[in-house]
């Protein structure tokens, strides 16, 4: 086990607050804390908070006592630390300066797309996807687009999964939507191109000769690269928005769907994302795959 608890130094409620976390899954930090009998509402995306007067208890318990400072670098190494950009307080704001940058002359489509984002049956597919697509594409369309093919790419990102209701024709509705809002602000060529961007988020096969798709599907898959215990709150995430399916069900659709990735000659498609993207992603894609496989009783 490896539980971390900093000490008791942070105010709020007339007492002092320490942080627990895990250094290796989620699911351990849980389960101490359902052991301790902590409530649910002191989780706080990556970390429990505890009160002063429960700190020698949980220490007693197992919790291993460390430094400020060593519980956020050790949560940062881990890479379940949530960064204060992806909070739910801060997201709206980062977004909305984005859109601005992006769109300045549409607030309110802005401001209908971010309402999209925020619905409350999104688990995965909400405002830090969003968020975190958009910093992708940051990084892969950096010096290899211009100004009018980043604000296309940036667009598709919005719209790509505007529409979510967890069934095989969102990318669809998603790119009619784009089509529907994008009208009469854009060229009509442009509209077109951000409409084909936003569909090939469905399979994630751009042609070899399309760059703005390859970019756009490789910031969409940036999630499966991700240091694994990172990768193991993406896929819970996942299950969460198909929960109403059996387990069987979605263990299979889920394996279908990532088994078509691994037959790929590359998960990623530009050197950017093959170089800096693809072992790690294989390497996730496969071990959940295993796991999925022992639900199904393989």
């Amino acid at each position: 086990m490896s539980i971390l608890i900093d000490p008791p130094s942070w105010p709020a409620h007339g007492t002092l607050f320490s942080h627990l976390v895990s250094d290796a899954t989620l699911d351990e930090l849980h389960a101490f804390a359902r052991a301790h009998q902590l409530p649910e509402r002191a989780f706080d995306k990556d970390h429990y908070d505890v009160p002063q007067a429960r700190y020698s208890e949980l220490v007693q318990g197992g919790a291993r006592e460390v430094s400020a400072g060593s519980l956020v670098r050790a949560l940062i190494a881990s890479g379940l630390r949530i960064p204060a950009k992806y909070r739910p307080e801060k997201l709206g704001p980062v977004l909305a300066r984005r859109w601005a940058r992006t769109l300045p002359t549409e607030p309110q489509l802005g401001r209908e797309l971010l309402e999209r984002w925020s619905q409350s049956h999104r688990r995965y597919h909400d405002r830090v996807h969003l968020l975190s697509v958009l910093e992708a594409l940051d990084w892969l369309a950096k010096d290899q687009t211009d100004g009018e093919e980043r604000m296309l790419l940036q667009l598709a990102a919005w719209f790509h999964d505007a529409v979510y209701e967890g069934a095989s024709d969102d990318e669809a509705k998603s790119a009619i939507l784009a089509r529907e809002r994008l009208y009469g602000l854009l060229s009509p060529g442009a509209v077109s191109k951000v409409s084909e961007l936003v569909l090939l988020t469905a399979g994630h096969s751009p042609g070899d000769h399309d760059r703005l798709g390859r970019i756009l599907c490789d910031a969409d898959l940036e999630v499966l690269a991700r240091p694994h215990p990172a990768y193991q709150r993406y896929a819970q995430a996942i299950y969460q928005e198909y929960a109403h399916f059996p387990r069987p069900a979605l263990a299979a659709g889920r394996i279908k769907v990532l088994g078509s990735l691994l037959e790929k000659d590359n998960i990623y498609s530009t050197a950017r994302g093959i170089d800096r993207w693809e072992t790690a992603a294989r390497d996730n894609v496969g071990a959940e795959i295993s796991v999925l496989r022992l639900w199904l009783g393989e």
